[in-house]
Parts: structure tokens; sequence; C-alpha cells
């Protein structure tokens, strides 16, 4: 059985799986196991546990009833956080993946000794914290 992973419900799939295909195998080592481009379904895991899966969000909401609903706006409500060896490439790497920056690589002494971050928004939005300590 799988540990609790993130799924993010995407509006544009193929754009989604085309950025998360290409980073988390490269930067985590992580394998794709289900799915693929045309969606709506597609997961990546990490050794033997499920590491992130991605669900068309119009295909979530048709199956609990939420189709009619707007999308709520305002701040982020959740990031992903991955620790890496080398924040900087790790954040190149999103990059030419396709992602936007959010937040240059920094050093983050008042979040904890050692801390280095960096964050980006993939292409649906949804913001990443990249880590070393």
């Amino acid at each position: 059985m799988d540990a609790l992973h993130p799924r993010l419900l995407v509006a544009d799939f193929g754009a989604a799986f085309r950025f998360y295909d290409g980073l988390l195998p490269a930067l985590l080592g992580a394998t794709r196991t289900r799915g693929g481009a045309k969606g709506p379904y597609a997961a990546w895991d990490l050794g033997d546990q499920g590491l992130l899966s991605l669900f068309d969000r119009a295909a979530m909401a048709a199956a609990v009833g939420t189709g009619g609903l707007p999308r709520a706006a305002g701040q982020d409500q959740a990031m992903l956080v991955g620790r890496v060896p080398d924040v900087a490439a790790a954040h190149d790497l999103a990059l030419a993946h396709g992602a936007v920056s959010a937040a240059p690589p920094a050093d983050r002494p008042e979040w904890g000794p050692g801390l280095r971050t960096a964050h980006v928004r993939d292409p649906e939005g949804n913001l990443l914290e990249f880590q070393s300590y």
C-alpha cells in the first residue's frame, strides 16, 4: 500500500504531464507507473511508494458533483516540497521543463540552520519548493 501522497487536479493535463514526466525522473529518480500524456490520470512512484499523481480537474469535478462551481482564487493553499542535493540545479531543471520561477535559490537561515530553498510554479500554477539543509 502506498503512503499518503499528493494528487494534483489539473486543467491542462498534457502540460502538467509533460512537466512532471520530465522533472520527477531526472530530479528524484521517480518512475512513471501509470497513465500517459492523454490522461486523465498518471502517477509516479519512488521505489515502492507513490510519489505524485495527476488527475484531470474536470473529470474529478464530474465524479464528485462540483463541475458547475468556480475554482477558488487567492493565495496558495498547498505546496509540494522536495529535499534535493542542489537547490539551484533543481530550480534550473524545473525551468527547463516549463516551470516559472516564483523565488530564486536563496539561503533561509531564519527558517532553519543551513536551509536553502527555491520556488517554482508548474504549468498549472502549483507551487513547488526545492530545499536543502
